[in-house]
């Protein structure tokens, strides 16, 4: 039998995009182990390691975390799924860390979803919530009953300063000057696979599509066992 190579893969996509959703379900079809940068880096900031203590202090002054600590964390990581395949998600950010990347693996794909920035920004700045419970409404999918209230306490709703609108515009401002030139990298290498849309759900099925030309879809194995 022919063991078919293993995949490296990145996701790629602006806050917002719905990267978080596909990731998910790519690793619920096809298997794959999900490095998140952010998720790293919370969990390194939370048990003080050298490198959390660290990327700490640049957040803390509000700077953006140098190419090196980045790649460093991710890189280690990296190092204990060499058996597996596997989905970035965060990282690169920037060239300097997609060439370091390169030093140390060879990228097989680089999935972009590729969003209206107007899209995200509606998106975004619907989001409502209730501080106390940690209930979340959106004014185009699941709004309140009453505007601006909580259904069950009937206590005011907030929006996050990470929703607001000009808070989301800075956001998606920064992502595109620092994540232009990665995408351009990848494009250049033949790397990138651009899926446009503006809902997930009709996004989906394309990336399923995709993947399915490189991973089995190990969620339907039990299905097609004869019985």
């Amino acid at each position: 039998m022919v063991v078919p190579p293993l995949l490296r893969a990145v996701i790629m996509g602006p806050p917002g995009s719905g990267k978080g959703t596909v990731s998910a379900r790519i690793i619920k079809h096809f298997g794959v182990k999900h490095l998140s940068s952010g998720d790293l880096l919370r969990d390194n900031m939370q048990k003080k390691t050298e490198v959390g203590i660290l990327a700490k202090s640049y957040i803390d002054q509000g700077q953006l975390i140098p190419d090196d600590i980045m790649t460093q964390l991710m890189l280690n990581e990296l190092k204990g799924l060499d058996r597996y395949n596997w989905l970035l998600d965060g990282f690169p950010r920037t060239v300097a860390q997609a060439e370091a990347l390169d030093k140390e693996c060879h990228i097989d794909t680089v999935i972009d979803l590729d969003v209206p920035f107007e899209t995200i920004k509606c998106r975004l700045t619907a989001r409502w919530i209730h501080p106390a419970s940690g209930r979340v409404y959106n004014l185009e999918f699941s709004p309140p009953k009453v505007q601006g209230i909580d259904d069950v306490t009937g206590e005011p709703l907030v929006q996050r300063d990470d929703d607001k609108p000009e808070t989301v515009s800075k956001r998606l401002q920064a992502y595109d000057a620092q994540t232009k030139p990665v995408l351009e990298y990848y494009r250049k290498k033949g790397l990138l696979k651009s899926f446009s849309g503006t809902e997930t759900n009709k996004i989906w099925p394309h990336i399923y599509d995709f993947l399915q030309t490189k991973l089995p879809d190990v969620s339907q194995k039990d299905a097609t066992i004869p019985r």
